[in-house]
């Protein structure tokens, strides 16, 4: 653990300390986001901030090649450097978007091209955990691969509206995804738990933290294409390594829910930019636009128009993350009974503070008739029941 979160604060401290000469560059260079209608930031904001969260990403996994408890993840294969290989296309492809406004079919070529080169590296989908089903040919495996990565990629862009929010978001679901895989590394193979799938997720964690200060409303700087293609790629990159990778029965004796969480986990990390994806084409194609269209519909657009604060739609967003990602995590060290007691919280709480506008409303109306219905009656009553005129503090001295 020592090892991952040192690599942790390594992506962090990277990344946190290369964002200011990116939102430089960016202004050089034009990469800045005006104000448009469906925005809800009110001055020009500097893009590129991704560049930093790779260049994160990228120091701390040249740092872990040179340490020794994870060697074995660098000898077994190129997987690593075929990972970073792959971000470093997004990125590149990321920084030309946010210079030049890409056409979307430019922008889809490249990130199927980042995905091949990935698989190319050594991380594609060969097998699925569900009674040792293997990918029959490799034909389908590259597609399977492409078909994940263009999906996260995608899905993490669409929800990156808000300051911090998709950063965060991939913090919170990051941190749980790691949670997963370095406990079921531990449980199958305790003599060498290293574990790139782990170490994917502690720099891409670590990458996301220190961009965060820079990226928290007020923002200073946003992520741009360059930073949300890269955290929807790693993402990818860490759900096709673990599926498959160790038998998660390992870590349970209850056989049948443990065998879907290598599966499930990655879906509900990025659950919410999933559904925000998925309603998004649906809306636009049954409009007659292309699914790249932008709008001003996606769920933080609507949970600002229902009454939050920007910092009040990122922690609503930010919390149903936490409680889809960490509760499915809960079903493999839980009890049955106990993770449907997490999960069945964790998505009431969720609900209340979702739609807490509407009842803080009805709340504030109710007070504001109550005080109506009290001001005749504005005299200080002493405990023996003699009522007192105000008076003025001043002229009481």
């Amino acid at each position: 653990m020592k090892v991952y979160l040192t690599l942790l604060l390594v992506a962090a401290l990277v990344a946190y300390a290369a964002t200011p000469a990116m939102r430089h560059l960016a202004r050089r260079v034009g990469a800045v986001t005006a104000v448009r209608a469906r925005d809800v930031h009110t001055q020009p904001v500097a893009r590129l901030g991704g560049v930093a969260i790779y260049l994160g990403i990228a120091g701390a996994l040249v740092v872990a090649s040179t340490v020794s408890f994870l060697s074995p993840v660098f000898e077994a294969s190129h997987a690593p450097w075929g990972v970073l290989a792959g971000a470093g296309l997004v990125c590149a492809l990321g920084f030309a978007d946010d210079v030049w406004d890409l056409d979307w079919m430019a922008k889809l070529a490249g990130q199927i091209l980042a995905a091949l080169l990935m698989a190319w590296g050594g991380v594609q989908l060969v097998t699925v955990p569900i009674a040792g089903l293997t990918i029959g040919s490799s034909y389908l495996s590259l597609s399977a691969t492409v078909v994940v990565v263009v999906v996260a990629i995608n899905a993490v862009n669409f929800v990156d509206g808000l300051d911090g929010l998709a950063a965060g978001m991939i913090t919170i679901g990051g941190l749980a995804f790691f949670t997963y895989t370095y406990l079921l590394a531990r449980s199958a193979t305790p003599g060498d738990y290293s574990s790139l799938a782990s170490l994917v997720l502690a720099v891409l964690v670590g990458a996301c933290l220190g961009f965060l200060p820079h990226n928290l409303h007020p923002a200073r700087i946003f992520m741009g294409d360059s930073g949300s293609m890269v955290l929807g790629l790693m993402i990818a990159a860490a759900a096709i390594i673990v599926t498959g990778q160790i038998d998660p029965t390992v870590v349970s004796e209850r056989e049948r829910i443990p065998a879907f969480i290598p599966i499930v986990l990655p879906l509900m990390v990025v659950a919410v930019p999933l559904i925000d994806m998925g309603a998004a084409v649906i809306r636009r194609t049954l409009k007659g636009q292309s699914p790249f269209t932008p709008d001003a519909h996606h769920l933080h657009h609507l949970l600002l128009r229902a009454g939050h604060s920007h910092r009040w739609a990122v922690t609503v967003l930010y919390l149903w993350t936490a409680v889809l990602s960490f509760g499915t995590v809960s079903m493999v060290f839980l009890s049955t009974a106990g993770a449907i007691a997490v999960l069945s919280t964790g998505i009431l709480l969720s609900s209340l503070i979702t739609f807490s506008p509407g009842l803080r409303q009805g709340v504030s109306r109710a007070w504001r008739s109550v005080g109506r219905r009290a001001a005749p009656l504005r005299e200080k009553v002493t405990p023996e029941g003699r009522a007192l005129p105000d008076v003025n503090p001043e002229e009481s001295s």
